[in-house]
């Protein structure tokens, strides 16, 4: 318990440490770099028609931009939900220390536009919510579950999370070695989306997985070509 607590600390210190900026670099400005970091990062959800007000205009982020700082150090935004360093996703849209640097000093230098206008990038398109974003099978896990058969794991859905439930998956495999899967922080439900592995991930049967609470569910979502063999 006592180690599991400590290295949830220094998971959450390391998220919050920022660089300073190379005071030999040109100060970050929005035309320049942190226009490339909200269209990227924040435009999907803050954008007209999005589901939040919109970040992408100058005019849009310049009074907005203590607040974006702090959601930004806290890692309140991007919203991603879980620890990061446990688990790798491809799909994970939180920060880079880099980026949360740059941010930090744009905002700490009264959060300049920049003159060159045609530094700006052009504003992203936005399509129909991809399929992958709610997916469909999978098996589901409440509390803890010992697999009956082989398959690879792609990634995990939080199908049914209570509002600020935290919680550590782990994959036990059958020699005893242990398999970090997903590391849910304060997680907020509303905001649930899957956690597709950067690197597929290949499950023995006998693997148990802990950590899923009995007021909770998580689907382990297998790889394309296994979900019709899974019945």
């Amino acid at each position: 318990m006592l180690k599991s607590i400590s290295v949830a600390l220094l998971l959450l210190v390391a998220a919050a440490r920022v660089a300073g900026h190379d005071p030999g670099a040109p100060p970050p400005t929005w035309n320049r770099e942190i226009s490339r970091i909200v269209f990227a990062r924040c435009a999907a959800c803050h954008r007209p028609g999005g589901t939040s007000f919109s970040l992408l205009t100058y005019s849009d982020a310049q009074p907005r931009a203590a607040a974006i700082k702090a959601a930004v150090l806290s890692r309140q935004m991007p919203p991603w939900g879980a620890v990061k360093g446990f688990g790798d996703f491809r799909n994970d849209q939180g920060l880079t220390q880099e980026q949360m640097s740059l941010i930090a000093d744009w905002v700490g230098g009264n959060a300049p536009k920049g003159n060159n206008p045609n530094a700006l990038p052009p504003v992203p398109s936005f399509g129909v919510r991809g399929q992958d974003e709610m997916p469909a099978g999978g098996i589901m896990v409440t509390g803890e579950q010992t697999l009956d058969h082989s398959f690879t794991l792609d990634g995990l859905f939080p199908d049914r999370v209570p509002r600020g439930t935290t919680m550590q998956i782990v994959a036990v495999r059958p020699g005893g070695a242990i398999e970090p899967l997903l590391w849910l922080y304060a997680y907020r439900d509303s905001d649930r989306h899957p956690f597709l592995f950067r690197h597929a991930i290949r499950l023995e049967a006998g693997t148990i997985v802990r950590g899923v609470p009995r007021d909770a569910s998580v689907r382990l979502l297998l790889k394309t070509e296994e979900k019709k063999a899974d019945r």
